[in-house]
């Protein structure tokens, strides 16, 4: 089974899910306060769904529709988060998706994953353009992408039902040519 490519940055280590994930994951995706900021994370996140995702992963790997990393600290390789980037291949284009478990919040790890996965998809799969949507609410995904380069494009208005409640949903991108003129991004 082939698997997604390491990722370094100078505290994380970005890698493929492994089935031994799946406790960190259900522990720390499982936190409502993570599951209300996410579009498809769901609440309660019960015993066995981490598998059947790590599963999934996999599989939207070998069909080039995904790759999904986990997020782990380079010193203890220790999972704090989650990062996906979705592909578009006809189109050139990815979409970036990411959590980091709430003990591990405002430390700019999200940032620093989000840069690596950006740079990646420009240098090494050759994108055309990265985008993103994060809920209205949730103010601090829309940093990470303002810090990581992207532009905001609009608002999608009540675009997601979560829960019950019609949300909308705040759309940035980048294209291969903004990536180009950005500064160095240093990970």
């Amino acid at each position: 089974m082939r698997s997604a490519p390491p990722l370094l940055t100078e505290r994380l280590l970005l890698r493929s899910l492994i089935l031994e994930d799946a406790a960190d994951i259900q522990r720390l995706a499982g936190d409502r306060d993570i599951a209300v900021t996410l579009t498809n994370m769901p609440h309660p996140y019960e015993d066995g769904m981490a598998e059947r995702w790590i599963r999934s992963c996999s599989e939207r790997f070998e069909k080039d529709e995904a790759l999904n990393f986990a997020i782990t600290l380079r010193t203890d390789k220790n999972l704090i988060g989650g990062i996906a980037l979705r592909l578009d291949q006809d189109n050139e284009n990815g979409e970036i998706g990411y959590w980091i478990g709430k003990p591990y919040w405002n430390r700019g790890y999200c940032t620093e994953a989000a840069k690596a996965v950006v740079a990646y998809s420009f240098e090494v799969l050759k994108l055309n353009r990265v985008h993103a949507k994060h809920f209205k609410h949730n103010i601090a995904s829309g940093r990470v992408l303002k810090k990581i380069g992207m532009r905001y494009e609009g608002c999608f208005r009540q675009h997601i039902k979560k829960w019950d409640n019609f949300e909308d949903l705040m759309g940035y991108g980048m294209l291969k040519t903004d990536y180009n003129s950005l500064a160095p991004i240093s990970c």
